[in-house]
């Protein structure tokens, strides 16, 4: 049986990196317990919401299971005695509301399935780790030499991304990491470039880049091989994390924050850059640069997951670049990421805020002139350095590559024009998810100016003064109409029917005397 002949249905192109918001709406006490009513949004339209209901037992299970995390989350406290009273239930309401609010704006823990389960059982419902079980078995079918070593559970962020330790049979202490993922939301490809290009990854040599020992695709997924590195990459070296470990533990919650050396800084930063360069100048879109996706190999990073822009996967960092419209090219996008990653070399851990007012002291004032080109506001609005540019900056210019090997990655013509095209589809949609953020960020600051206490102040002041200004016109056309009716009463007194000089008839007199 050929690789993933049958791919088993119901594949959702879904962009998990999109934000999920939660609102507690109400409550309702049944006989033993109080159910909490949730609307649920993701991305900014309320029309991609809907609602979920759970009770507290829920949210302290979801809790114990992040508990991994080792960050100390802010669910309120069980009470036995006292819990279905009116006055606790809207103070515990609050509680939860707060917990949500956490859980949901922690970069981490807001991508990670557990929690997106959670709050959107409907999306995430399927097994990932079955399927590529499944995958994985009908591969080793037409591939016999491989073998499975053990899963590596949850060691990568991604949701719809499974890894496996794997060895070769006739070579045991060799150890590889087998990876495979399924298409995402901008998967521009056809089926058959999407084969040829994950195959052609195999045949790419780079100094930076990460050997690949076997890659191959279908319509619905891809599995690649790499040698297993027992250094881990270089998010595990600044977190001092072990690379088998899951992501969440990992990451979330380093025990010690201390970046690194500023050589290190210097020499990792401009291998990276200089790979960025030769994918860009090949016209292969990249735009998934993070530390998880370096390798460390030596003093010499390596880049991994080149095959994540080929299956449309969104990018870790999605959520950030997707609130600035100038970064709307993938370059723009490796920049911005590029920008985080020397963020975390530095300074041992993630920036709080994007974009970053100030930055604490570094090792040299080059790396927060290079920071400061990236990452801040004026950045974001008047735009960033290209790679060219960055490697001409004197952080990076006076360092010595020492690694002589010569680059190839030949890619024929007609797969350069596919993916010039997919490109061009992902920069579109990136794009065009960066105008409705804009537009309901104007449409919310302008409810958020209406409904401020100033604004309705000068409501209130209009308001009278057109009650004002209508009062005195009523009155004005009341006084007008009053004087022409005497102005007609006047006319009617010196009628030519009678003599100027006669006697004043008594009706009139009375009328004038009036």
């Amino acid at each position: 049986m050929a690789f993933m002949e049958k791919p088993p249905a119901g594949k959702v192109l879904l962009d998990d990196t999109v934000p999920l918001t939660a609102q507690i709406e109400a409550s309702q006490s049944l006989h033993s317990h109080t159910e909490y009513i949730i609307r649920v949004q993701r991305g900014v339209s309320a029309e991609n919401s809907w609602q979920i209901v759970r009770r507290y037992s829920d949210f302290d299970l979801l809790n114990n299971s992040l508990q991994i995390s080792t960050l100390s989350l802010p669910l309120p406290p069980k009470k036995l005695i006292g819990n279905m009273e009116r006055e606790f239930i809207a103070e515990r309401q609050k509680g939860l509301q707060a917990y949500l609010d956490v859980i949901t704006t922690h970069h981490i823990l807001s991508n990670c399935e557990l929690v997106k389960k959670f709050l959107d059982p409907n999306s995430y419902s399927v097994n990932y780790t079955e399927i590529a079980l499944q995958h994985v078995s009908m591969f080793f079918r037409s591939e016999p030499k491989w073998e499975v070593v053990e899963p590596l559970k949850d060691i990568g962020w991604r949701i719809r991304k499974k890894y496996f330790l794997m060895k070769i049979k006739n070579q045991p202490k060799e150890r590889l990491m087998l990876s495979w993922a399924d298409p995402g939301p901008d998967k521009y490809l056809s089926d058959k470039d999407l084969q040829y290009a994950v195959k052609l990854l195999s045949s790419c040599s780079h100094p930076y880049i990460y050997k690949i020992t076997f890659a191959t695709a279908n319509e619905s997924s891809a599995l690649v091989i790499r040698p297993f590195s027992e250094k881990g990459t270089l998010k595990d070296l600044i977190y001092k994390a072990k690379p088998k470990d899951p992501f969440l533990k990992k990451y979330c919650n380093p025990k010690k924050i201390q970046g690194l050396e500023l050589q290190q800084i210097k020499t990792y930063g401009r291998q990276i850059l200089e790979v960025l360069k030769f994918l860009h100048e090949k016209g292969f879109p990249y735009g998934h640069l993070h530390s998880a996706n370096v390798m460390l190999d030596g003093d010499t990073c390596k880049l991994l997951d080149l095959e994540n822009s080929l299956l449309g996967l969104p990018s870790f960092y999605r959520s950030y670049f997707s609130q600035f419209r100038k970064i709307n090219t993938l370059e723009g996008v490796d920049v911005h990421c590029f920008g985080h990653l020397l963020y975390e070399m530095t300074y041992g851990r993630p920036p709080d805020t994007i974009p970053v007012d100030s930055f604490p002291p570094a090792p040299s004032v080059f790396v927060v002139s290079v920071l400061e080109s990236i990452l801040t506001c004026e950045a974001m609005k008047n735009g960033m350095p290209t790679v060219s540019r960055l490697l001409q900056m004197p952080l990076f210019s006076d360092v010595l590559l020492t690694n002589s090997e010569k680059p190839q990655f030949k890619i024929p013509t007609k797969l350069k024009e596919a993916l010039k095209t997919s490109k061009e589809c992902i920069e579109k949609r990136l794009t065009e998810e960066q105008k409705l953020i804009h537009q309901h960020r104007r449409l919310r600051r302008a409810q958020s100016h209406h409904g401020s206490e100033e604004e309705k102040k000068k409501r209130k002041i209009l308001a009278r003064k057109k009650s004002k200004r209508s009062a005195y016109e009523s009155g004005e056309e009341h006084s007008a109409k009053y004087s022409n009716s005497n102005n007609s009463a006047g006319s009617g007194a010196s009628s030519p029917l009678t003599s100027p000089s006669s006697p004043t008839p008594p009706s009139t007199a009375e009328h004038a005397s009036f």
